[in-house]
């Protein structure tokens, strides 16, 4: 004769079963930790890498995203000298380069990222000023442009690339004396917004972002290299995996047409 389970030894065997997934469940959410990424990127990519960060950190919710932005010459050293960064943007791929010749960066983690121009501006309450009304890069050695700005071209990579423009167009060597160098292209972009210089030369991206200046001119790519910004992860890195799959969102499609809302091209 079957006799059926006594409702004592059913009401055990749920207990039982609840308990052992409850504790499974404490165990997960205990174990999940907040991974930490510092991001050491160009001055230019604050904006975009801002909103990009945000829809990251909604998806990995797990995953705190740390920015460090500043000129790519000054971030290269900073990384050098041994600062806990996990990921690096370059504004161009000669700091890059500095990285991987020194064993720097993790194997086979650089990429081309972005592209983008410079812009020769001006601020917009000078429009109105006929004597301060310059449409291209050649009219800087006009007297009545007292001052002009561009980025320091030693370790601002917006620098390196506005030099190289006034040296094709052989007038860096006439303008200099009145050239104010500034730490980075953010800075650059500041001087003009303020009327502290009559014109300055910034990234397409950073003149897109301001309504208190006009770009009157963008450079032919033939006077400069190819604004080229690369991206890798560190070497020393405590979260490799995790930078990676950062590494791997900036190229999904959404984070692609935040960079195109912003004015940043796609590389290759």
């Amino acid at each position: 004769m079957n006799r059926r389970p006594s409702v004592t030894l059913i009401s055990w065997v749920l207990i039982s079963f609840l308990t052992v997934v409850g504790c499974n469940r404490v165990t997960s959410t205990t174990n999940s930790q907040t991974v930490e990424l510092t991001v050491s990127a160009a001055a230019s990519m604050q904006d975009a890498l801002s909103e990009v960060a945000k829809a990251y950190q909604e998806e990995y919710v797990n995953t705190k995203i740390t920015y460090n932005f500043a000129s790519s010459g000054t971030l290269t050293q900073q990384i050098k000298q041994g600062a806990p960064v996990d990921i690096f943007i370059s504004a161009n791929e000669k700091f890059m380069d500095e990285l991987e010749k020194k064993k720097l960066l993790l194997t086979e983690t650089r990429k081309d990222f972005l592209k983008n121009n410079v812009v020769l501006i001006v601020p917009k309450k000078d429009n109105i000023d006929k004597t301060n009304n310059i449409s291209n890069f050649q009219q800087l050695t006009n007297p009545d442009i007292k001052r002009f700005s561009i980025g320091e071209p030693e370790s601002v990579p917006a620098g390196q690339y506005a030099k190289q423009v006034l040296d094709n167009l052989e007038i860096y060597d006439k303008i200099k004396p009145k050239t104010v160098f500034a730490k980075n292209v953010r800075q650059v972009l500041s001087y003009v917004e303020s009327g502290n210089v009559g014109a300055g030369i910034v990234y397409a991206t950073d003149a897109k972002i301001s309504e208190k200046i006009t770009a009157v001119a963008t450079a032919s790519e033939n006077n400069h290299k190819p604004i080229i910004y690369p991206v890798a992860t560190i070497k020393r890195s405590k979260n490799p995996e995790s930078a990676k799959n950062f590494i791997q969102f900036l190229f999904s499609d959404s984070a692609k047409n935040t960079f195109k809302k912003y004015g940043f091209q796609i590389a290759g």
